[in-house]
């Protein structure tokens, strides 16, 4: 058993559980007691593994970055999420979490969003499946991700807009925690992240974790060896970096670097880098690390990314970070759009905004040269472009 991974009460050291309403413990309750089995039962890894192909389009290449290998003077690879269909991450799971749902005979789907990632690849898996999907979103994310909504819309989800707080990511949370909690019978809460009550972070890590599992592959092939130097993601809940941190937990020998959003600046007020600015409490249903006031009210995060842009990390990251197991650090908007623009005019692929962050942390690193590195290109920028236009004026 990893040192790394949930234990059998639901937690990574002192971090996770499941802190939720009595009116919700019958859900995450049969959650907690049937999800290893399902996801075990032979015809859920089959279906699952042929809709990863056949309808994802995995295994997502992992692509030595020539000319960025080059400026940085060491061997960098990209493990390619933005080729996955509906262009990152998130899909890996709301595949897995839909047919969990199917199998638990669950007729609605709720969902929240901050990028509208999450609330596409959800839409996507109910059209696919034919079940009703609610997807809530905050107001100001809303704005800034309108494409990422039309998609929604699209595919015949209802797309509900938090107005309390931030109107962002966390806003959405709450308000599709109380759906849930008003909803208990026929409806599945397909969390985007590895956040929430016990097994969310560990069923969405372990869902996400065909990331890694594919990289260790992908190297063994190109390289001769299995493990990388270094793995790099960036983190908001932190479900990205989950997958591609999964199988390299245990090799100590492999750096695990996870790259919070600064915003305007660690100390600017406006932030969200969460291990730097937080301490210990319990948010969305799991003991973690979030920013709070001196009497634990939750602290607005900033991120130019909306999909960075929340106060907590998933429990997993809290403990790889308090173990000192994983390398936690920020980059700044100005960074990470900069490296956003290096990498598209360097290789000719637009990156996310969330995965620009973790891109923008090269920059602080010494290489000797003849390093391995893995970076989780978790999304790709095309929900990004007015983001982008904006800021470099183009």
């Amino acid at each position: 058993m990893s040192k790394y991974q949930v234990n059998k009460e639901g937690y990574y050291g002192p971090f996770g559980g499941a802190y939720i309403p009595e009116m919700l413990y019958p859900n995450v309750e049969e959650l907690q007691q049937q999800y290893l089995d399902i996801m075990a039962d032979p015809s859920f890894q089959q279906e699952f593994e042929q809709l990863l192909r056949d309808y994802v389009g995995r295994p997502s290449p992992l692509y030595r970055a020539n000319r960025l290998s080059e400026k940085y003077k060491t061997n960098i690879y990209l493990k390619r999420e933005d080729l996955n269909h509906t262009g990152a991450h998130k899909i890996n799971n709301t595949i897995g979490q839909i047919l969990l749902a199917e199998r638990l005979g669950k007729k609605r789907i709720i969902a929240e969003t901050g990028a509208g990632q999450h609330g596409v690849a959800t839409a996507t898996v109910c059209a696919l499946k034919g079940l009703e999907c609610v997807v809530y979103m905050g107001e100001i994310d809303i704005k800034r991700q309108a494409p990422n909504v039309a998609r929604m819309k699209m595919m015949g989800a209802t797309v509900v807009a938090a107005q309390s707080g931030s109107k962002t990511l966390k806003d959405a949370t709450n308000e599709a925690l109380r759906d849930w909690i008003n909803n208990p019978v026929d409806t599945h809460y397909i969390i985007g992240s590895v956040v929430g009550p016990h097994p969310y972070p560990d069923m969405v890590a372990r869902f996400q974790s065909i990331i890694s599992e594919e990289t260790k592959k992908q190297l063994l092939e190109k390289t001769g060896k299995e493990n990388p130097d270094i793995v790099m993601a960036c983190v908001g809940g932190g479900s990205n970096a989950a997958g591609m941190f999964y199988h390299f937990l245990d090799a100590e020998d492999v750096q695990l670097i996870a790259v919070e959003a600064a915003g305007h600046g660690v100390n600017s007020g406006e932030s969200a880098a969460t291990t730097v600015l937080g301490k210990e409490g319990v948010l969305h249903g799991s003991r973690s690390i979030l920013m709070q006031t001196e009497d634990g009210q939750v602290i607005e995060p900033y991120s130019i990314s909306a999909g960075l842009d929340y106060p907590g990390i998933g429990p997993q990251h809290a403990w790889l970070f308090k173990s000192g197991r994983g390398s936690y650090v920020s980059a700044t908007d100005d960074e990470a759009m900069q490296a956003g623009l290096l990498l598209t005019k360097l290789e000719g692929i637009i990156p996310a905004i969330e995965s620009s962050h973790a891109l923008a942390h090269l920059e602080k690193m010494n290489f000797k040269g003849d390093e391995t590195v893995v970076i989780c290109l978790s999304g790709r920028g095309d929900k990004d472009l007015d983001n982008y236009m904006n800021y470099f004026g183009f």
